[in-house]
């Protein structure tokens, strides 16, 4: 073990797994919570094995243990934590304790279905279950507590299948103040998908690709309507135009941006929404010119609007027929569900995790959408972590290491003595 601990810490989200030891820095592993069977293929390829570099994701059959944040398939689940402990962790769950981070909310049914998993198949010797907000607060506070004036935070976690704004007060979730956007990286993915598809050529089986190029090539706008009218130019002047490369299976088994300098053109234009305008008989003349190019090869797609349309979604979900509010309007109405003396210290201390936060200008606009929204004697401050995909696992990696971590947990003859459902009031969320 790297951490000498005999805690494993499994932050088991949606799209990525992340494992390791209580009192590490970083985990062991990272990996997709997912198995995959290459098309012809019996052999199911489960977590670290679809990362490999030999392997060839185009068109994979994909089966997630997590649907919508809840876990719906027990199975797939098991395999997925065999590999990643015995193979990456090399751990024996017998004489090792458990702290998961497991969602928000989770229904009985479920929690149950998690304890047998933990107890009766894998056999470790303890759990203990903590939520993702109140750990990311607690990594946040530990790491720079200058930056919070009171014990307290509103973290926002733009996850895999949810996006949820959680009150945290002195390391508990205030769950009745919750709000959660049933938008996630999932949705942006499969928005990606669609469009490409339509405008191009059909990726829609082609998950990890397009997850992929989504990590690699969309930002967020902070001026739409001029960013809308710049995607609009010739390939020569337009700053969004990009091309993602698709695997062939034998030259190269990954895809890939073709040119990185070209991909990063956005970054030079001005952050205050001022865009270049072109005269309109030259912008006539450049359309008429790009009619005339050859169509693209069959083994690549390119990306103009979609860039910063995609991750839109968040921001304003009622523009692709969503009924819902945007991402400021979720954080504001969290925010007034709590008590009012607590308001202006949220607005003070917001934490921003999980990895559709990484897209590019993501803080600047969210600021931008929330001031207009926030009375004008309150600040709004942001804090975006170094690493958001990692926040809950260093938070429950500082909780695993405490001396008096094994008290909160329930031991496997607990479990197997008084059930799940009375073990389950030890965890306060």
């Amino acid at each position: 073990m790297t951490g000498g601990s005999g805690v494993v810490v499994l932050d088991n989200g949606g799209g990525l797994l992340k494992a390791g030891f209580g009192g590490d820095m970083n985990p062991t592993a990272v990996v997709p919570n997912c198995m995959a069977k290459p098309p012809g293929s019996k052999k199911w390829l489960v977590a670290d094995q679809l990362q490999a570099q030999d392997i060839d994701v185009t068109g994979m059959t994909l089966r997630r243990p997590i649907d919508r944040g809840y876990l719906i398939n027990p199975e797939v689940q098991r395999e997925v934590w065999e590999r990643v402990l015995r193979n990456l962790l090399q751990v024996d769950p017998t004489n090792s304790l458990l702290l998961l981070v497991e969602p928000q909310f989770n229904p009985p049914a479920l929690q149950h279905a998690t304890d047998e998993l933990v107890f009766e198949e894998l056999g470790f010797k303890s759990l203990c279950v903590a939520d993702a907000p109140s750990l990311v607060h607690l990594y946040e506070a530990s790491r720079q507590p200058s930056l919070f004036r009171a014990p307290c935070s509103l973290v926002v976690d733009c996850g895999f299948s949810f996006t949820h704004a959680s009150p945290v007060f002195q390391n508990f979730t205030l769950n009745y103040a919750v709000r959660r956007m049933d938008l996630g990286g999932k949705a942006l993915t499969n928005y990606l998908k669609e469009l490409v598809s339509y405008r191009s050529l059909n990726v829609m089986d082609e998950t990890l690709l397009i997850d992929d190029a989504k990590e690699k090539l969309c930002f967020v706008s902070l001026d739409v309507p001029g960013d809308l009218r710049l995607a609009r130019l010739s390939s020569k002047d337009n700053p969004f135009r990009c091309s993602y490369i698709l695997p062939d299976g034998i030259t190269y088994k990954k895809g890939f941006v073709k040119d990185l300098d070209e991909a990063r053109r956005y970054c030079s234009l001005p952050a205050n929404g001022e865009s270049v305008r072109k005269d309109s008989a030259d912008s006539d003349r450049s359309k008429f010119e790009d009619k005339k190019k050859p169509e693209l090869s069959q083994n690549e797609f390119v990306l103009t609007n979609e860039r910063f349309l995609v991750p839109e979604m968040l921001f304003h979900p009622m523009d692709l027929g969503m009924n819902q509010a945007g991402l400021a309007e979720c954080i504001v109405r969290a925010i007034q569900a709590c008590q009012p003396y607590l308001q202006p210290v949220l607005f003070e201390s917001i934490i921003l995790t999980g990895g559709s936060t990484l897209f590019p200008r993501f803080t600047e606009r969210l600021e931008k959408e929330l001031r207009p929204l926030v009375p004008d004697d309150y600040q709004v401050k942001i804090i975006a972590q170094e690493d958001p995909i990692l926040g809950a696992w260093r938070g429950g990696s500082l909780l695993a290491h405490r001396p008096d971590f094994e008290s909160m947990c329930i031991t496997k003859s607990e479990y197997e003595e008084m059930g799940s459902m009375r073990c389950r009031r030890r965890f306060f969320h």
